[in-house]
């Protein structure tokens, strides 16, 4: 079976959370390596499956019953700096920089998505991927891109989840699918 690698942001639950390590091993987390950043608590898992969608998901349920009160808010990052995407390719940052300022390549590299004014711009990394592999840049059946998509569809899910204003946001979506088929009418 595949080994699938993946971190798991939680909330809910610290550094100084009493039994964390222990109720999330004896849930089913002995793949996951616990992290913290401050006092928040992430996981880096190693975990064997039949495809990455079955990974995350059984990852998720693990973490969710250990009884904890811990909650998963996201799966890996969507969001990507130009370094991130250097080491999530193979391509050297240098390579990197030079398709994002259009010196190489059709100059069409996507624009960042946050921190556009700052030093350390972000891109949505399902657009990315796509983009590189339209360029020949990453194999167009490279797993980076079937990755890409679902952790992005998943990353959006959990979003949705923890939002308090579900009925409000698929209101928004409603109207944004509204407004496309009126304009394309």
């Amino acid at each position: 079976m595949p080994l699938y690698n993946f971190t798991l942001t939680l909330s809910g639950v610290t550094s100084d959370t009493t039994g964390l390590e222990e109720a999330l091993f004896t849930a089913g987390c002995d793949d996951a390596l616990v992290c913290f950043y401050g006092t928040a608590v992430y996981l880096e898992f190693d975990r064997e499956s039949e495809n990455l969608t079955q990974a995350v998901l059984s990852a998720i349920h693990d973490v969710e019953s250990a009884g904890l009160n811990a909650r998963v808010e996201s799966v890996d990052s969507t969001l990507v700096g130009l370094s991130d995407i250097a080491e999530l390719t193979g391509l050297t940052r240098q390579a990197i920089a030079l398709l994002k300022d259009g010196a190489r390549g059709s100059r069409q590299f996507p624009g960042p998505v946050q921190r556009v004014k700052g030093n350390s711009p972000l891109w949505q990394w399902r657009t990315v991927v796509d983009w590189l592999a339209s360029e020949g840049r990453i194999a167009a059946g490279s797993p980076l891109i079937a990755n890409a998509h679902i952790l992005d569809s998943m990353n959006l899910a959990l979003q949705l989840r923890s939002s308090l204003e579900k009925n409000e946001v698929m209101h928004y979506l409603h109207q944004l699918e509204q407004n496309s088929t009126l304009i394309a009418q």
